[in-house]
């Protein structure tokens, strides 16, 4: 039996709001603090993830913050030829304002404004819950390029994103803004159907949880977007149940030979490989199976 459309419907709703932007503005209002010790004021402060996005539903609620120094950046020249990679390293200096030393300010800035809620973690600064106050990730991440071409500052073609360093010191680039711009696009191209289709995905998640069919981190939010940011854009008509229908169909018939090819919605990095920034392709085959498997029951 399909899941009823009321409970679609439900499922497609977005969750709180209101109490998401009152939260980013004050976790904000704390990073630009006049008084924070950082180097410089350059930096800048953004949302990225599900609230970020528009994808958020009732049962997440932390609002992923990111503060983003730009006055040094951290690179990728791997596609550079040898010639092109000297002209960098003859153009460009080091910075001499240290990851760590901006994340230590960092710290120093949220704890100044929360206090003990602040709690370091291997990626991100988590600041718990206080009365109206959702919960709140903070990254702290310098400006990343990945380079294309360099003659020079004024030839030169690279891709802008983040990046942090895990607290094993791998380094994590990630472009959030291209994937904020590219879930716009396919929201649009969708009719307005692609966002309340991630949220019914990431609510049928739960009820997958819940009915212990997949585990807690087989398939965070994030990866959800990239699903279903590859699903063709025509199968996002007609009623949600219609539309979760044709969805799960269409994912289940891809041979792995597609599902290879798949993007992240950043379409920066193939959405599944073994990799620390992609989704592991037994979890994908685990939960679009899963999902299958709840919808025939």
């Amino acid at each position: 039996m399909p899941i009823l459309e009321s409970q679609l419907e439900t499922w497609a709703g977005q969750g709180s709001v209101t109490q998401s932007a009152a939260t980013y503005a004050t976790i904000r209002r704390a990073l630009m603090e006049p008084s924070a010790k950082y180097r410089d004021r350059n930096f800048e402060v953004f949302l990225q993830g599900s609230y970020g996005n528009d994808t958020n539903i009732y049962a997440e609620s932390d609002v992923d913050v990111v503060i983003r120094y730009d006055g040094a950046f951290f690179h990728d020249l791997s596609e550079l030829p040898p010639k092109e990679q000297k002209a960098f390293a003859d153009e460009i200096p080091e910075g001499t304002y240290l990851y760590a030393d901006f994340k230590a300010d960092v710290e120093k800035a949220l704890q100044a404004a929360f206090g003990r809620s602040v709690k370091p973690g291997n990626k991100v600064f988590t600041i718990a819950p206080n009365g109206s106050r959702r919960s709140a990730d903070v990254v702290v991440t310098f400006e990343f390029r990945r380079y294309f071409k360099f003659n020079g500052e004024q030839d030169q073609n690279y891709e802008p994103g983040i990046c942090f360093f895990r607290g094993d010191g791998v380094r994590i680039a990630n472009y959030p803004k291209q994937h904020s711009e590219n879930c716009t696009a396919k929201h649009q191209a969708t009719n307005g159907n692609f966002k309340p289709m991630v949220r019914i995905f990431k609510n049928l998640r739960g009820a997958l949880i819940e009915e212990g069919l997949i585990g807690e981190g087989t398939a965070p939010s994030y990866f959800i977007e990239g699903l279903l940011y590859n699903v063709p854009d025509a199968l996002f008509t007609g009623s949600y149940e219609e539309m979760l229908y044709n969805c799960l169909d269409w994912l289940h018939k891809q041979p792995a030979v597609i599902r290879d090819k798949w993007l992240c919605v950043n379409e920066q990095y193939f959405l599944l490989r073994d990799d620390p920034v992609c989704w592991s392709p037994t979890h994908c085959v685990q939960f679009i199976d899963a999902a299958i498997k709840y919808w025939n029951r």
